[in-house]
Formats: structure tokens, sequence, C-alpha cells
């Protein structure tokens, strides 16, 4: 006598059945979905957990847990993964700030000969000074995670977009006469 389910009927409506043969066979989605919704499909047809792994080439429990959090959450959580709570910051948001604020401060408020951040001076000074601001997660910190974090804000210490300081005391009048000169030098040629 052949083994006879426990579980309960799968039963979706036309609308759902027309989605996931469209999901089925589309060369567009994720293979994820179109693999759940051949099995959401196969299960509604009265297939067995076992005949829909072997159909499909994949295990039973896969198949299982489509179908649980099918009749769970419903046929579109069905088809996307679970959320999941992911690793926790290592870097707090302190620590962070601190280094945006130390990324927009110039090097030689710092005791440093040089005009700019690079990445790697940036990197230098937070490892070594890290532990005594009360941030020793920062102590390892690398280049590309400073990167990030520098490019989450949009804050590039390496990049000036102006910087203009008049020196001379006399730079406006210069100024006049070169322009003047370029000025004379313009050949117009009519046609």
């Amino acid at each position: 006598m052949p083994f006879a389910s426990k579980r309960p009927v799968l039963e979706l409506t036309e609308d759902e059945l027309k989605q996931l043969k469209t999901i089925s066979k589309s060369r567009t989605q994720p293979e994820r979905a179109i693999e759940r919704s051949k099995i959401l499909i196969g299960f509604h047809e009265g297939k067995s957990i076992s005949q829909i792994a072997r159909d499909l080439g994949t295990n039973r429990p896969k198949v299982e847990r489509t179908i649980s959090r099918a009749f769970s959450f419903g046929i579109q959580a069905a088809l996307e993964d679970l959320p999941r709570s992911g690793r926790s910051r290592k870097i707090s948001s302190s620590a962070r700030t601190w280094i945006l604020s130390l990324a927009c401060s110039k090097p030689l408020d710092h005791g440093y000969p040089h005009e700019l951040w690079t990445q790697r001076l940036l990197a230098e000074h937070i490892q070594s000074h890290c532990i005594q601001n009360g941030f020793p997660e920062l102590s390892k910190i690398s280049i590309g995670t400073i990167s990030k974090i520098l490019g989450a804000s949009n804050v590039k210490p390496h990049k000036i977009s102006s910087y203009l300081a008049p020196i001379d005391p006399e730079f406006e009048p210069k100024s006049a006469v070169v322009l003047l000169s370029r000025q004379d030098n313009i050949v117009v040629k009519y046609i």
C-alpha cells in the first residue's frame, strides 16, 4: 500500500497558478524562483515530494522547505528567500563618525607634513590613535574598509574640487593684463 501524505493539498487560484507557470518558464527570473515555482506546481498537481525532488534533480529538504513556506507564509513568500539577521557591525557608529571627522580634517592639524590625506596615511593614523580615542575595534582596520566608510558618506579627502588662495597682493592687476593680452592675440577668420 502506498504512503499517504499527511500534508494538506496546496490549493492555488487561477491567477496564482498562471503566475507560477509564467515564472517556471521565465529566462529572466532568478533560478531559485524558477525552481521553487516548479516545486509548487508539482505539489499542486499531486506529485510526491520524492518525485518532485527526482524530477528537478534536487533534494527532499529543499522541496519540503518550499512547500512548508508556501503553507505558512503564502505563495509569494515561498518564491523568495526569508529575511536573515545578517552579521552584526563590528565597527560602531561612533567609530565611523570619528573616521569621517578625521578625513574631513587636514593632516597638518595632526602633525603630519602633508596637505591631503591618502588612504594609507589615514589608515596608519587611525590604527595608531584608535585605542587612545576609545575605538579598539579599529586597531586592525584595512584601507579598503576605510574606503568603504568614506565612500558611503561621499567623503573624498584625497580630492579637492577647487583650491584657490591668492597669495600675491597684485594678483588681480596681473591677471587682468594676462587676460587682455590673450584677447589681442585672437585671430578671427571670416568665411
